[in-house]
């Protein structure tokens, strides 16, 4: 498709004159002679891992999916590292991740200060090589709310990238 409409720019701009055809015949040139093939990426992004909510009340929104909704629910893990106990909900094509503060100095108690009711909180979304990852991304000004990946709730690599950076949305990185 791309040589055809190199081949149609070409003849119109031989219908063209002056500085306009040239600059549009050397345009088109340039394209034709693009390469065909994209190389490889350093790292890949895949699939949603998860969607987090902070609940002010982990018990009530753990019945609630599992009880009420007959959800697949996870038991509660403690998480130190990140300040959060967390339980996953189960479901056909990814997990939620409910989210509830471990002390007082967790993310997630600032997150429900601002929000009473709780809410989402972050997406997950799975990558490859997180150290590909980070490195490319903070190139291009996106920034990594660590400078090192922690261990996350599956046992893996993850960091967590600026919202202010990513459209307004917390986003986590999972290495699988």
């Amino acid at each position: 498709m791309l040589s055809s409409v190199c081949r149609a720019a070409r003849l119109a701009a031989g219908r063209v004159t002056g500085t306009a055809s040239r600059r549009w015949v050397s345009q088109t040139t340039m394209l034709s002679q693009a390469p065909t093939e994209i190389p490889p990426a350093l790292w890949k992004l895949g699939k949603l891992n998860h969607v987090a909510i902070a609940t002010p009340d982990l018990e009530k929104s753990t019945a609630l999916y599992r009880d009420v909704l007959g959800a697949e629910v996870s038991g509660v893990e403690a998480l130190p590292d990140h300040g959060v106990y967390t339980v996953f909900v189960k479901l056909d094509n990814t997990k939620l991740e409910l989210l509830h503060p471990l002390g007082d100095n967790s993310p997630i108690q600032n997150f429900l200060d601002k929000n009473k009711n709780g809410g989402m909180h972050h997406i997950c979304i799975e990558v490859n090589d997180i150290q590909a990852a980070m490195k490319d991304l903070t190139t291009q000004n996106i920034r990594c709310l660590s400078k090192e990946p922690k261990i996350g709730a599956h046992g893996k690599p993850v960091v967590f990238l600026h919202p202010k950076d990513c459209a307004g949305v917390l986003v986590e990185l999972e290495e699988v």
